[in-house]
């Protein structure tokens, strides 16, 4: 069982999206879909719905979960969750 950051419900892993900062040294942190649940770093889980997306970019919880600070990049996220709900 994980916690969504978007809408803080929890649910198992398979039913959520992993995502991880791709570079955490650059000045801004972009976070992308980890899609087998693989990729080194520490991740967060959010559900693959636009409203979580929203819910969490609105609230910071990337940066939150992720524990970054600076500014934090979305768009392969918000890429990914688009082309899915097609």
């Amino acid at each position: 069982m994980r916690t969504c950051v978007g809408c803080r419900e929890r649910a198992p892993a398979s039913d959520l999206l992993r995502v991880v900062v791709r570079d955490r040294h650059s000045s801004e942190s972009v976070v992308v879909p980890d899609l087998r649940h693989r990729l080194p770093g520490r991740g967060a889980w959010l559900h693959p719905v636009a409203v979580c997306l929203e819910n969490a970019e609105r609230r910071r919880a990337f940066g939150r979960a992720l524990r970054v600070s600076g500014t934090v990049d979305t768009s392969e996220v918000v890429a990914f969750i688009e082309s899915r709900n097609l």
